[in-house]
């Protein structure tokens, strides 16, 4: 996997961007970048994990992670009907 793209290293302040891994710390990632990611580090973000697997963590953790209208967009733009 390609590393986490430097330009989000904003949105991970308390972590040490260099030392994340997007396997074992997908959650983390895939919450920052929805959240807060431009149109390249989003194309980054669907192309290092399955649309299947964003979806799934839209729908586990959207409510409790994500601010409306956020959640509300993600939901529509991932086809998910909850």
């Amino acid at each position: 996997m390609q590393p986490i793209p430097s330009t989000l290293a904003p949105f991970f302040q308390e972590y040490d961007i260099a030392k994340l891994n997007p396997q074992t710390d997908s959650c983390t990632i895939i919450e920052r970048i929805l959240q807060f990611g431009n149109r390249v580090e989003l194309r980054w973000l669907f192309k290092t994990y399955p649309q299947e697997q964003i979806a799934q963590w839209v729908k586990k953790f959207g409510k409790a992670k994500l601010p409306q209208p956020h959640l509300a967009f993600w939901q529509i733009i991932l086809d998910i009907n909850e």
